[in-house]
């Protein structure tokens, strides 16, 4: 695991001119940052239609063998951001377990519950950020041992005990904040907690907090590593806290950009909403004198039929702007241009973004094993059910 780490951690500081920006912004500048290092890469690029980008989005692997023709050191990327898959019989849930819980979400919960029982090490579990408690639900039937259930939405918490009470589960709900020092005090060293998509902060609470309550074991799918207090990720590990990668905010985003979920309707809107929002941007800085970007509320998809001009306007009266009369569809038609420039750029990025979060996920995998755990990262289910597939699972030795 430290091998693995120092090598990821070397890739991705030599190649980190590659993956250090942010698309949107980039999209500004109309020649690609990588003319002089990497003339043929971004010939290749540039040559690229608006079908091949989309085609090369939805094509990571395809992407890769690409772009290696032009950046040798990416299958040596790729390669150690591969994970074994855990191996799964499948479990059959009892009546009723699985109310309320979407497809592909339940599809998660199964794999992920099946992982934790098989190397379940306690006499009880913790359901660390746990909404309704369908995990739980999954734990408690089918181990028939005390769940405690942590949630800091008290809907959720009456929600879920409900449900638990009505199926007979040895549930408990508890209301509390995960990332505060007195959410230490419904630990005890009999649980094995789980966490699915415990997002930023709350992960690395529970792992600090598991550690300092010497719970035998704790089983963690992270998620959404930019949502932390901080202005950039404090990592764990010595490894970790002795490298020289260090990740902002709008970097920890990077692994995050690969989704499964929606279809042609939602990537028709995001086209619709980001060509919108740049040739809104665009419209700021040559008519009104806007330096710096001018960030704009959410939008109902509904609107989007509306169109250009609507946005625009609708956009200047949320941030209290006075539009000119201006060629409105001759800005959509930069936007339109900026937004496919903006694909072009992030096509590079793609490529590294199972690494970045491999390293942010072995971080905090070493600092386990320094704490005395045996630790495992691997894959429980196939990126087609969720992109965010890693499991750390952590043993007291």
């Amino acid at each position: 695991m430290q091998q693995r780490f120092k090598t990821l951690d070397t890739l991705l500081q030599i190649q980190q001119e590659l993956w250090r920006f942010e698309p949107f912004f980039q999209s500004l500048n109309d020649q690609l940052p990588w003319a002089e290092q990497h003339p043929k890469l971004c010939d290749w690029l540039n040559s690229l239609t608006s079908e091949q980008i989309d085609e090369l989005k939805g094509d990571t692997p395809k992407l890769v063998d690409s772009i290696a023709t032009h950046l040798p050191n990416i299958h040596s990327l790729i390669s150690l951001s591969n994970l074994e898959r855990i191996s799964l019989k499948g479990i059959e849930l009892e009546r009723g377990v699985d109310s309320g819980v979407p497809g592909r979400k339940l599809t998660q919960i199964v794999a992920m519950g099946e992982a934790a029982l098989t190397h379940h090490n306690g006499s009880e579990w913790l359901e660390w950020c746990s909404g309704k408690g369908f995990l739980g639900r999954i734990l408690a039937s089918q181990s028939q041992q005390k769940v405690t259930s942590f949630e800091y939405q008290q809907p959720l918490c009456d929600s879920g005990q409900a449900q638990a009470d009505s199926q007979g589960l040895p549930m408990t709900f508890v209301q509390g904040d995960a990332l505060t020092e007195s959410a230490e005090n419904v630990l005890n060293q009999h649980q094995h907690a789980v966490a699915l998509h415990a997002c930023g902060d709350l992960h690395v609470s529970l792992i600090k907090k598991g550690v300092s309550r010497n719970l035998p074991a704790m089983t963690i799918s992270p998620c959404c590593y930019h949502l932390i207090q901080s202005d950039q990720y404090e990592a764990l590990s010595q490894l970790g806290k002795a490298s020289k990668l260090k990740l902002i905010k709008s970097e920890l985003r990077i692994p995050l950009q690969e989704t499964v979920t929606g279809g042609e309707r939602v990537k028709r809107h995001r086209f619709e909403e980001m060509r919108f929002r740049l040739g809104f941007d665009l419209l700021l800085r040559s008519e009104c004198g806007f330096e710096h970007y001018e960030p704009v509320p959410s939008i109902k998809k509904s609107m989007l039929s509306e169109g250009f001009k609507a946005f625009c306007q609708w956009a200047a009266a949320q941030k209290k702007i006075a539009l000119p009369d201006v060629d409105f569809n001759a800005y959509l038609e930069q936007g339109e241009r900026r937004y496919w420039h903006m694909e072009r750029l992030s096509l590079v990025q793609q490529v590294f973004r199972r690494s970045i979060e491999l390293w942010l996920v072995l971080d905090k995998a070493m600092y386990l094993e320094q704490e005395g755990y045996h630790v495992t990262v691997k894959e429980f289910c196939s990126k087609s059910v969720t992109p965010r597939n890693i499991l750390i699972q952590a043993e007291r030795e």
